[in-house]
């Protein structure tokens, strides 16, 4: 990682030094700096956000990954306003810049948010649930590796379970942009180890299904749950208790190929 990164990632600490204001999630030369900034928006609302900044070891060559998320947005309402710090970083040139970022984006507070509260139906639309099912190849760093699936579903608000076994398994429920995140993240970060014992990223990762939720699926989905099986028994029971059945039916050939 570059010596400007770190050298942010220190003004920032002092910057943002108030109580949960700033956390160093993470630092590694292979993967990068992991930041999080607790900011408010919405002018005189103060309504709280959470902003996640990845910064690569290129960076500042190149702008960081952004994730959003907030208990007073809805997910719909984050993505906008992630996008819109984006738009903003790439303008931006290639310089320290997380800041920069915060600030515009506490200072534009008010119209960003705004703009976010509006198109309601829209929001209703893309707030729709999903449920997605995913098979990962193996996990090698099993403890490195389960707590990014944990702090990622919490960052995106996303509910669900691990199932680990002979295959393993990851369930997800949410909307379905926080799902493509989720997966976008799986291959972009380095989240296991390879055989030579080097970090590497979930190259092997299928989709199995993605599906509207029904009103009834996922009914036992309110957080995310890592849970180890011996048997497909115990798989097939996981899945009734979350009334998941159908899909389990509908999976069940591509899990058995």
């Amino acid at each position: 990682m570059s010596e400007a990164a770190v050298e942010e990632v220190s003004v920032l600490s002092a910057i943002y030094c108030g109580e949960g204001e700033f956390r160093l999630i993470q630092q590694s030369a292979q993967d990068g700096l992991l930041v999080q900034i607790n900011t408010t928006a919405g002018g005189e609302t103060g309504l709280n956000l959470s902003l996640l900044f990845h910064l690569h070891p290129c960076y500042p060559s190149s702008p960081p990954d952004i994730s959003v998320s907030s208990t007073a947005f809805s997910r719909t309402q984050c993505h906008s306003i992630r996008q819109k710090l984006l738009d903003q970083a790439a303008a931006l040139p290639p310089e320290p810049m997380v800041h920069q970022l915060v600030d515009w984006l506490q200072q534009q507070s008010a119209e960003v948010t705004e703009d976010c509260r509006g198109g309601e139906e829209e929001v209703k639309e893309r707030e729709e649930r999903w449920t997605a099912v995913l098979s990962l190849d193996h996990i090698r760093s099993r403890n490195r590796y389960i707590a990014l699936l944990e702090r990622w579903t919490q960052q995106l608000q996303l509910t669900g379970r691990l199932l680990l076994g002979r295959g393993i398994l990851v369930i997800l429920q949410g909307a379905r942009a926080d799902i493509k995140e989720f997966c976008r993240l799986l291959k972009t970060v380095k989240v296991d180890m390879d055989s030579s014992g080097k970090k590497c990223k979930e190259r092997m990762m299928k989709v199995v299904i993605e599906t509207p939720s029904s009103s009834s699926c996922g009914h036992g989905l309110q957080r995310f749950v890592v849970k180890e099986y011996q048997s497909s028994a115990e798989v097939t029971a996981v899945f009734q208790e979350l009334h998941l059945t159908e899909l389990y039916h509908q999976i069940l050939p591509s899990l058995t190929d």
